[in-house]
């Protein structure tokens, strides 16, 4: 029996970026971003269809780690998460530079300039980068 999903979601006003963890748990998958309607579709989905063990979402704390108005907007969105996603763990998780790793990833990938300044693309690719944080200090390795 496959076990169920974790997954990511870097939340934003206007784009919601989402990773998945393969099967075994060890690898961050980017599933893509979305507005954020359309991303609790997808989550309730891969719910439905995977099942979801842990659902991580970034918590946007300030560079000198205090809460403050993101984390008000990511409070408000965990609760509609646990509507569709009933059961699921919600991990909290540090979010702080993701977006500036997910830059620097991207553009050692080689990406053209534009691609490196696409919002979407950076949004899935922080969420890959919390959910590989996650499974590497879960994996008992």
């Amino acid at each position: 029996m496959i076990p169920a999903r974790v997954v990511a979601i870097d939340y934003g006003q206007r784009r919601v970026g989402i990773a998945v963890a393969d099967p075994l748990r060890l690898f961050a998958q980017s599933h893509g971003t979305y507005d954020p309607e359309r991303a609790l579709e997808v989550l309730q989905k891969i719910y439905n269809q995977e099942g979801i063990e842990t659902a991580l979402i970034g918590w946007p704390l300030t560079l000198d780690g205090k809460e403050g108005e993101a984390t008000e907007r990511v409070a408000a969105y965990i609760d509609r998460l646990k509507l569709v996603l009933p059961g699921v763990e919600i991990v909290k998780w540090d979010e702080r530079f993701t977006s500036e790793r997910a830059k620097e990833i991207i553009r050692e990938s080689g990406a053209r300039k534009k691609a490196r300044r696409d919002k979407a693309r950076v949004d899935a690719a922080a969420a890959s980068i919390m959910l590989q944080e996650y499974l590497d200090e879960h994996s008992g390795r």
